[in-house]
């Protein structure tokens, strides 16, 4: 069977908005499930769709919309009209999977909370996002749930403010831990015959991803600080240096073989064997040094012949890209999958389903 057809004849139902719901939907979509996503025609639909950039302003459907509503029906529907909650219900009646992000007491008054529905379809798998909780209303958006779940407060340069991330890594998050959940579920049916009533907010989606920097502070008492992209437990790990030419490359040095080795390349190869640096516990302890040393020794080689020399020896490495140079390579292009709406836009995105089956 092809990727693209495994959930061929399943049905979900998408009553969320802007990303972390949304992407959950697009997962679906992309291996073949049938996906209705409810909009609301009084308020323009979802509210992403006008999130257009300036150069986008000619388009009728943003990128940021098009990002995670690929292949996709979408049925508008105004939820404060009986008849339209009504059409609402038959296709959920029918469906195996409905996404919701509604704050509780709107989906209660609507018919449309988990409760009810379950109530109706026991075989119905329900799956919510919320921002802190379900039983909490607080509105929520990616950038506050970053600040509050401490990925601001760590990231940035050691002198510098606390920054955010580029993208909404917090939605992002919770969409992955929601499809695992869903896909759970759908298993538990298929053995017991009975859907599920699932929900994941983005604060916990947030903490679940602290990963080792809580573990640092709950084993250790330590609390991470802004370091760039700087590891805290290796150097050179996430250290940038530029070639002659100017290209940025990162390092992601992990133990003192490839210490060795980066330094072979680098003509340094008596660096390995002093004692400041031998071993990744002293590259830690005297990294600035450290980095005045690299800087100067990749100072004198170009990109072209130095990138392809590291990778050869097995040195950790990268050159920092732009977002043309990402993209604009073979390997990029055949994740993107286009889509040309009923008006002729052509739109595009990144697939999300990206796992190979042989």
């Amino acid at each position: 069977m092809k990727k693209q057809e495994l959930f061929a004849g399943l049905k979900v139902v998408e009553l969320a908005g802007v990303l972390a719901g949304p992407a959950v939907g697009m997962f679906f979509a992309e291996l073949g499930a049938t996906v209705l996503k409810v909009e609301n025609p009084s308020n323009n639909g979802d509210v992403t769709r006008s999130w257009l950039l300036e150069t986008e302003e000619k388009n009728k459907q943003s990128g940021y919309y098009s990002s995670v509503n690929y292949h996709k029906n979408v049925l508008w529907a105004d939820l404060t009209l009986q008849e339209d909650i009504q059409n609402v219900l038959n296709h959920i009646a029918q469906a195996d999977v409905v996404i919701a992000n509604f704050r509780r007491s709107s989906a209660q008054k609507m018919g449309l909370d988990a409760d009810a529905l379950r109530k109706k379809y026991p075989k119905l798998i329900y799956a919510q996002i919320s921002g802190y909780g379900v039983n909490d209303e607080t509105p929520a958006f990616d950038v506050v749930l970053q600040a509050e779940a401490g990925f601001m407060y760590m990231n940035g340069e050691k002198e510098g403010v606390a920054v955010k991330m580029p993208i909404a890594i917090i939605d992002i998050l919770a969409a992955h831990q929601l499809k695992e959940a869903i896909l759970i579920a759908l298993y538990q049916r298929s053995i017991s015959g009975q859907g599920a009533s699932l929900h994941v907010s983005l604060y916990n989606a947030a903490l679940a991803s602290l990963a080792n920097q809580a573990t640092n502070y709950l084993m250790g008492g330590i609390t991470p600080q802004r370091m760039g992209s700087l590891h805290p437990n290796i150097a050179p790990y996430g250290e940038t240096f530029y070639s002659r030419d100017g290209k940025g490359i990162v390092l992601a040095v992990g133990n003192d073989k490839q210490f060795a080795s980066l330094c072979n390349c680098l003509n340094l190869d008596a660096l390995s064997a002093n004692v400041l640096y031998g071993t990744n516990t002293e590259r830690v302890k005297n990294r600035d040094g450290l980095s005045v040393v690299l800087a100067n020794a990749f100072a004198a080689f170009e990109s072209e012949m130095l990138l392809p020399l590291l990778k050869k020896n097995n040195v950790p490495c990268g050159d920092i890209r732009s977002m043309p140079e990402v993209l604009d390579n073979e390997s990029a292009q055949k994740l993107v999958l286009t889509e040309t709406l009923p008006d002729g836009q052509i739109t595009k995105r990144m697939a999300t389903a990206v796992f190979d089956m042989y």
